[in-house]
């Protein structure tokens, strides 16, 4: 049967009233082209749905290759409108700042990494994505993150971007008080972390190896 894929992005498209987000482009495009390459079925949603905002960080330099896949995110399905969570394989979430605003305290997306978590299929998460993680608790009430071992955004990276000071939490540090043991590589290396069907990595130079990391699981 054909593996399906969910991979949820952030729709929250600025930081405050000055600095801009959105979703990383990079860390959609190289996971999406992946699984499809193997013929998954991918759906992508997100929080509000419809059109995501690009983080213009993201596109400065890219490729008109990476440009022209902003097509796919013109029209993201809603996350409460996703069809039966229990009819996917993965869960992919990438990342850019946006994340961080959108995701900590999203209740339907804390329920469905839960369900997939919970039900052995692959949660996967990626730079920024892992904010997704924080808020997540399993049945027993404690924390997914507690006691495993994952990659994220380091605060190291998060000081060297000067945004900091406008995060509402540092993720590293987050993770790290939920119990994660957090590896890390050098600033903007590429570094991939499985822990079971839990699979996280650091950094936009890590997206590709954390897609291929879900490919080997899900053949």
């Amino acid at each position: 049967m054909t593996k399906r894929v969910l991979v949820v992005v952030t729709t929250a498209d600025k930081i405050n009233e000055i600095e801009r987000t959105g979703l990383w482009l990079s860390e959609f495009v190289e996971p999406y082209n992946a699984f499809t390459k193997e013929g998954y079925e991918v759906t992508i949603a997100s929080p509000l749905g419809g059109k995501v905002p690009l983080d213009h960080r993201s596109l400065e330099g890219a490729s008109q290759e990476l440009l022209d896949m902003g097509k796919y995110l013109q029209d993201t399905i809603k996350l409460e409108n996703v069809d039966d969570i229990h009819a996917y394989d993965a869960i992919f979430i990438p990342g850019g700042h946006g994340t961080m605003f959108d995701m900590p305290d999203n209740e339907i997306l804390q329920s469905m990494i839960r369900t997939l978590y919970e039900a052995g299929k692959i949660v996967a998460a990626v730079c920024h994505g892992p904010a997704a993680l924080v808020g997540v608790k399993l049945s027993d009430g404690t924390p997914l993150v507690a006691g495993k071992t994952i990659a994220a955004f380091t605060d190291d990276e998060e000081k060297e971007t000067t945004l900091d000071k406008y995060m509402p939490f540092l993720l590293e540090t987050r993770l790290r008080e939920l119990g994660a043991n957090v590896v890390w590589s050098p600033n903007w290396t590429d570094n991939v972390q499985v822990d079971g069907n839990l699979i996280t990595s650091q950094n936009p130079q890590s997206a590709e190896s954390a897609a291929q990391a879900v490919i080997r699981q899900l053949n």
